[in-house]
């Protein structure tokens, strides 16, 4: 597999990982009216650090 191939599939990966943690966080703040812990919100945020990492390099 070719080094773009292989970075857009990572890419991929994570933004299926963050979407779906995203989900479960809304559903629970929306539906059960609980609101996430912030360890919960830094994991997130360190993954979308993460994709930025990989999306800018080269």
């Amino acid at each position: 597999m070719t080094d773009v191939k292989q970075k857009k599939e990572n890419i991929k990966m994570h933004l299926n990982d963050l979407r779906q943690n995203l989900k479960k966080m809304h559903l629970a703040v929306t539906e059960e009216l609980i609101l996430p812990r912030p360890d919960e919100v830094k994991t997130l945020m360190n993954k979308m650090d993460q994709l930025l990492k990989l999306i800018e390099s080269k």
